[in-house]
């Protein structure tokens, strides 16, 4: 099933404007919109990345109140993923548009 994402209210890429391609951030807002609507699939494959981000973003959060263990050890790793996932997905985005 795939969900008409209404990007109305949507910034602009400032990147694509300014010089026409796009930047590691493109496809993020259609993407958390696709989430929020429930389609997962479809979210992923528009923007990989999502969901390591919202991993470390939670466990950012749930760190701030929960003492764990190896907290730091999984944020770094985390972070690594997340910025992994946006470089390793873009590199594929500009290698074949």
């Amino acid at each position: 099933m795939i969900t008409i994402v209404d990007d109305s209210w949507m910034l602009p890429c400032f990147t694509k404007q300014m010089i026409g391609m796009d930047c590691p951030g493109c496809g993020i807002q259609r993407s958390i919109s696709l989430f929020l609507h429930g389609d997962i699939k479809e979210s992923f494959l528009m923007y990989p990345a999502l969901l390591p981000i919202i991993f470390l973003l939670g466990f950012l959060i749930f760190d701030m109140f929960v003492n764990v263990k190896y907290g730091e050890k999984i944020k770094l790793w985390a972070t690594i993923i997340a910025i992994g996932t946006i470089i390793t997905s873009y590199i594929i985005k500009i290698s074949f548009i």
